[in-house]
């Protein structure tokens, strides 16, 4: 089982100065390792099929609309499913010293989407983006298995760190974190458009607190 982990928004909570309102992650999921390798392959193709160089990165802020409905179509029909936690960051809704804390901030929203996603895991190998703080990166792979294993059951079986820029399933997962991102933005353009294209995928996205 092989798990892809990002996240859309920042952890910011100065919204008024710029912060994004929602802070998104999300957890792709293969149950099977073939299914991953064909999946990856399928990016590896769109690439060619769009013209672009081999090297450039599926990034779902950063590409057009047109390429992120032609992404999402290429990968719809590859067996993966999803989760989402999507906090919101209304000061109204979302207070506590903890939540000021930003590493303490992205540890527990992991968590949260990890403790919802708990029944259908096992032994699973997770994946996260390496760029960022590397010392943190560990600290939180630490944090993930500590939390989320349990005595009887191995939840986790490892924590790697890798560069989205060479790994077509975390682009993936960049481009999931950023629809359901999208997709709670109701002013957005598209808002909900990119979540109904791969909502067969879907298992469970959590907004909190409501």
């Amino acid at each position: 089982m092989l798990v892809f982990v990002d996240e859309s928004g920042d952890s910011g909570f100065k919204t008024e100065q710029g912060s994004s309102q929602f802070f998104t992650v999300a957890l792709v999921i293969f149950e099977e390792h073939d299914e991953a390798i064909a999946c990856d392959q399928r990016i590896q193709l769109l690439r060619r099929e769009l013209g672009w160089n081999e090297r450039s990165e599926f990034h779902f802020n950063r590409n057009s609309d047109r390429v992120r409905r032609t992404f999402l179509q290429a990968v719809s029909p590859y067996n993966f499913f999803y989760y989402g936690i999507v906090l919101n960051k209304d000061p109204q809704k979302l207070w506590g010293e903890g939540f000021r804390h930003k590493p303490s901030f992205y540890k527990y929203t992991c968590s949260l989407v990890f403790e919802n996603a708990k029944e259908k895991l096992n032994r699973a190998h997770v994946i996260i983006d390496k760029s960022g703080n590397l010392d943190f990166r560990r600290q939180l792979a630490k944090y993930l298995t500590g939390k989320i294993n349990e005595e009887q059951r191995k939840i986790i079986a490892q924590v790697k760190m890798q560069r989205s820029e060479s790994n077509n399933l975390l682009q993936l997962a960049d481009y999931i974190a950023g629809v359901i991102n999208r997709s709670v933005q109701r002013d957005k353009k598209f808002s909900a458009d990119y979540r109904r294209i791969i909502a067969h995928r879907e298992i469970y996205v959590q907004i909190w607190p409501r």
